[in-house]
């Protein structure tokens, strides 16, 4: 029976899975928002790696026949993006009664207008989601149930006179949480030929030639499908059904992150994040010697040696200031997604002079400055350079800067910060250092974890800095070598 752990990485606002296997080879990442439920959030993002591991061993049983048949794995790509919708639409369906009922206990006296408005838009982002999913790949996009339909649903709703904009934004507030509370569960194997039954209707009504010329190599494999799709689904339903009876067996766990003490893990299976971030980081980029991990409750500048184990570490653990949760927070007050905020400040004339990262008065001062007409996009730009230069201040006192730099964390996705990160780091030590960025920033933390739990390891974090951290980060894990 192969072997595999489990690293789970329990953030203050998104909660992250790896499953590896005796390789160090990563074979499933989950990803959630933390926002509701420390608990559910952890649960999710473990099912969700699951599920993920199980397309990767899929598409490495298959991996000669890909080769040969590229066809194949364009198909096994659609498979995926259609079991992604589907989990989606069950969460959706949820969402829909949630807003329904919230709407039905409402007291005004246009509620039926409201209800009214309230269809309008379910039943204008349903089919818009759906096709994002299955044409627009939106499910590898890492983004959160709530983000992605709150980004639609808001675009609608501000369009709406006021007298509609706040009850429906009041009913979607009352209504999101109890939806990201629930865990559902999904059967794998149902799920998938739900998805093949859905993906004949989607080949059936392929148009013959591409709409945009530039997709003719995307619609030379789909063109395919639209004929053929009953053979390849076949020669493949063998090989799927095995995947789905597989027991993938977790050996081992570790867990880290924010929320570390809430998961029902052994002692001796939690672990500092900042230990973990470190072992991530270094796993995949061997010569990282400086990490800077943002994360959602604080920031962390850590020293790593040539084993990736932490010499020397610094972290803002006092607040959330200059974290994801601030970023979220000044999201919220301008009423746009996470997603929206590193490109609208990107397209700042300048960078407006911000006087606090303190998450309690930026809102003031944000609203303050719109009132004196500052645009919103020269605002985020100072909000997320001065993020930066909090950032830069823990890296002086931790050591600064050594070749090679790794930047983890969820806010190593927002483009703003990573532009000033780039900029501040050649500012501050000079152009050639070698700045590491990777798609799996976000998951270093839960990556760190699934390789501690694969290896026979005790460490902890450096004696000097181990007095002044939180007594959860003082656990040392020992690990029989499964090897």
């Amino acid at each position: 029976m192969s072997k595999y752990y489990l690293g789970i990485d329990l953030g203050s606002t998104t909660s992250k899975a790896v499953i590896i296997n005796d390789k160090d080879e990563i074979l499933g990442r989950g990803i959630t928002n933390t926002r509701a439920n420390y608990k559910v959030a952890a649960d999710i993002a473990r099912e969700e790696a699951i599920y993920d591991a199980r397309f990767t061993l899929l598409m490495q049983k298959l991996d000669r026949e890909i080769d040969s048949k590229p066809v194949l794995r364009q198909y096994l790509n659609d498979i995926r993006a259609v079991f992604q919708y589907l989990q989606f639409e069950r969460r959706m369906q949820r969402l829909e009664e949630e807003l329904r009922a919230a709407v039905d206990k409402f007291a005004y006296d246009h509620k039926a207008a409201i209800v009214e408005r309230l269809e309008l838009i379910l039943t204008t982002i349903g089919p818009e989601i759906k096709k994002d999913f299955l044409d627009n790949n939106l499910g590898s996009k890492n983004q959160f149930f709530r983000d992605i339909v709150s980004e639609r649903y808001n675009e609608m709703a501000e369009k709406m006179d006021k007298v509609y904009f706040e009850p429906l934004m009041l009913a979607f507030d009352k209504s999101i949480t109890p939806v990201e509370n629930q865990m559902v569960t999904f059967n794998f194997k149902e799920l998938v030929h739900e998805s093949m039954k859905m993906l004949e209707q989607k080949y059936r009504d392929l148009p013959d030639k591409p709409a945009i010329e530039d997709k003719g190599w995307y619609y030379s494999e789909l063109n395919y499908l639209k004929d053929n799709y009953r053979d390849v689904e076949e020669s493949l339903r063998q090989y799927i059904d095995e995947i789905a009876a597989q027991n993938i067996h977790i050996s081992n766990m570790v867990g880290t992150g924010y929320g570390r003490a809430l998961l029902p893990f052994p002692e001796d299976c939690i672990k500092s994040e900042i230990l973990c971030h470190a072992f991530g980081a270094h796993a995949v980029f061997p010569d990282t010697r400086t990490v800077l991990d943002i994360g959602g409750q604080d920031t962390k500048a850590i020293q790593v040696d040539s084993h990736g184990l932490v010499t020397s570490f610094h972290m803002n653990d006092r607040c959330a200031a200059g974290c994801g949760r601030y970023l979220g927070y000044i999201a919220d007050e301008f009423n746009i997604s996470l997603n929206e905020l590193g490109p609208e400040a990107l397209d700042a004339e300048h960078e407006t002079n911000i006087c606090s990262t303190c998450t309690v008065f930026a809102g003031a001062e944000v609203r303050e400055l719109l009132n004196v007409g500052e645009k919103r996009s020269n605002i985020l730009a100072g909000l997320h350079r001065a993020i930066v230069q909090r950032a830069m201040s823990l890296l002086a006192r931790s050591g600064g800067v050594r070749n090679e730099f790794t930047f983890t964390g969820g806010v190593a996705r927002n483009q703003a910060v990573l532009k000033y990160v780039k900029e501040m780091v050649a500012e501050s030590y000079g152009k050639d250092i070698k700045m590491n960025i990777h798609t799996d920033s976000i998951f270093m933390g839960a990556l760190g974890g699934a390789m501690f739990a694969r290896r026979n390891i005790e460490t902890d974090l450096p004696e000097k800095k181990q007095q002044k951290a939180p007594k959860k980060d003082k656990i040392k894990v020992t690990i029989n070598d499964p090897s």
